[in-house]
């Protein structure tokens, strides 16, 4: 397991904001810190460094685009030491979008997009449960999708 890392107020107050908004501007939140634009950017480089901040991404609504269906797979193996061999397949299914080695009834639980439900048929049956090592799989399609935030780390 890694070293937690122990963060200042600053840098907790500097993740919390750029965590709901990552297009804000470093002098912008400089200003609602009161800090100068060149703490921020030391500060975001050295969270950088220590691998606390590992990148930025862009928020798409899949179902504008198309993709209707969102699923979560809980998968069956033949064996847990299988893990890494089917994970690094399962990274190969673009449709794939998160995977989890949990404890419980499942060795893995996997977060899918498809276009519909054909679409899904298609990903489990062709793709997924082609894989060496999956013994079966479970489906929940997600009807709605109520919360999605990051951990408010300011006040924790």
């Amino acid at each position: 397991m890694e070293k937690r890392i122990d963060l200042d107020d600053l840098d907790k107050q500097i993740l919390s904001i750029l965590m709901k908004d990552a297009k804000l501007p470093y002098s912008e939140l400089a200003k609602q810190l009161y800090v100068s634009g060149g703490t921020i950017h030391v500060r975001m480089k050295k969270l950088e460094k220590m691998g606390v901040v590992k990148g930025s991404s862009l928020i798409v609504d899949y179902n504008k685009l198309g993709y209707d269906v969102v699923s979560f797979l809980g998968i069956y193996l033949d064996k847990s030491s299988l893990y890494d061999t089917v994970a690094d397949q399962l990274k190969e299914i673009p449709e794939v979008v998160g995977a989890h080695y949990t404890t419980g009834n499942y060795s893995i639980f996997a977060k899918i997009i498809c276009r519909d439900t054909d679409h899904l048929r298609e990903v489990l049956h062709d793709k997924i449960q082609a894989i060496s090592g999956i013994q079966r799989t479970e489906t929940f399609i997600s009807l709605e999708e109520s919360i999605d935030r990051p951990i408010n780390i300011a006040n924790m």
